[in-house]
């Protein structure tokens, strides 16, 4: 049948299914189920833990609220038909923070950046305190010579 599953991650997949043209339905249903063994794994309809109607105008899924590291059978069929084995995929998820690795390295990069940032805020503040403090010296000592020269 040429399903495809596509961008899987640790609780999403995307599932892309040709047109099926004697498929009469309105809908197409996209069956799924975690499976432990895939091999030993039923193509009836009662033993899909979930199942999606996706309408007959569209050709594609995203399965969402999956386990990570967890392996599903997934079938693809027209509104009343039971899946055979040509309609359905076998795919895995992965680990959770696959994903998520990434984001706490941009955390943890974007704290650094955040805490460097601060500190050269405050470094700068007293630079220019400091230069600010010398040029009010200069300004009174200058006051104060021509004050004396009068």
């Amino acid at each position: 049948m040429g399903i495809t599953i596509q961008n899987v991650t640790g609780s999403t997949a995307l599932v892309i299914w040709p047109q099926m043209a004697g498929c009469a339905d309105s809908f197409y249903s996209v069956m799924y189920h975690a499976s432990w063994n895939s091999v030993l794994s039923s193509y009836s309809r009662q033993s899909f833990q979930k199942e999606e109607r996706v309408p007959t105008s569209r050709s594609w899924l995203l399965v969402e609220n999956l386990a990570p590291l967890t392996t599903y059978v997934l079938c693809v069929t027209c509104q009343s038909a039971n899946p055979s084995r040509e309609q359905c995929r076998t795919f895995h998820t992965l680990r959770q923070d696959a994903a998520g690795t990434g984001g706490a390295r941009k955390e943890l990069a974007l704290g650094i950046w955040l805490a460097s940032s601060a500190l050269l805020l405050v470094i700068a503040a007293v630079l220019l305190y400091g230069c600010l403090l010398a040029l009010c010296r200069r300004r009174r000592e200058r006051r104060a010579s021509r004050c004396r020269a009068t």
